[in-house]
């Protein structure tokens, strides 16, 4: 059974959404298998905070939690287990492991287990279906619109895997059911996602960043250019005079977080020369140079 998913984070219970994302990312990243190649404690510490971070980092899962509906595993909590009254030996103290944490085809199992395994009077249960684990590539933009991936096993199954808004590199993603089958039930899969790079957007938190190419005459006398959004393409108003490295920001057009909330998106001037060599636009500048020296100020 999995540790309380707040002691994996190190988050308090009281923790806010932003609180416990920060606290995932940090671990992640800290113990993820490519920074760790061969610590095979770093490996499971990993599958632990990304486990944890499928319960905290989902609203409907966390209040479930919370209200003991759940247990850390994400498994559906029983409730009455051991006598009328809740007065059974498991019941007896906050400090003994939950019952209600307790899936039936476990319990049995430990039960035979103690017992010295075999059918007994139980029928042979045997243990859950092993759990399976696969990689998902997915798109800069199924992060902030959500989606829906099909995903291949090397079984040859199938299965569809809904990817919520705000997903992060290295999340996992929990599927309930859907790994080997066993005797007294299948295993969970286990889909780790993977961001790919985006041609034109950067990430920054919940703010995204691109480069906007100005040319020289809207730079200086100010335009409107065409730039490219997550959700389709905008006109900008470049302001008269600007330079390189100066920001145009587009309010609610960056990156989601797991509630659906839009970051901005930032538009980084970079100024841009013609491709070709211009004859009249050289002799300019050289009368400027010899006429107006000028030396850009460090900003």
């Amino acid at each position: 059974m999995a540790r309380d998913p707040y002691l994996e984070l190190g988050v308090s219970r009281g923790a806010s959404a932003d609180e416990v994302r920060k606290a995932f990312r940090k671990l992640a990243k800290q113990h993820h298998p490519d920074t760790n190649p061969g610590n095979k404690a770093a490996e499971e510490r990993f599958k632990q905070v990304s486990a944890a971070f499928d319960i905290l980092g989902d609203v409907e899962k966390r209040k479930k939690f919370d209200a003991g509906e759940i247990d850390a595993d994400g498994r559906e909590t029983m409730r009455g287990f051991g006598g009328a009254g809740g007065g059974g030996p498991w019941n007896q103290s906050r400090n003994a492991e939950s019952m209600e944490g307790a899936d039936l085809g476990d319990l049995f199992s430990e039960i035979l287990g103690r017992r010295g395994g075999g059918g007994g009077g139980f029928g042979g249960f045997s243990q859950k279906g092993a759990d399976v684990r696969a990689k998902l590539e997915i798109d800069l933009e199924d992060t902030i619109h959500g989606a829906k991936k099909r995903i291949a096993f090397s079984d040859g199954r199938t299965i569809d895997v809904s990817i919520p808004k705000g997903a992060e590199e290295g999340q996992t993603l929990r599927l309930k059911g859907q790994g080997s089958p066993g005797r007294s039930g299948p295993g969970d899969a286990f889909i780790e996602l993977v961001i790919r790079p985006h041609p034109i957007f950067r990430r920054e938190g919940e703010a995204l960043v691109m480069d906007l190419a100005v040319s020289i005459p809207d730079a200086v006398l100010g335009g409107k250019v065409e730039a490219r959004t997550p959700d389709g393409p905008v006109t900008l108003t470049v302001p008269k005079g600007a330079n390189s490295g100066q920001s145009l920001r587009l309010k609610g057009r960056g990156g989601s977080d797991s509630r659906g909330k839009r970051g901005d998106l930032l538009a980084r001037i970079v100024l841009m020369l013609p491709e070709k060599p211009d004859a009249e636009l050289e002799a300019f500048a050289e009368r400027w140079r010899k006429e107006r020296p000028y030396t850009p100020k460090k900003k």
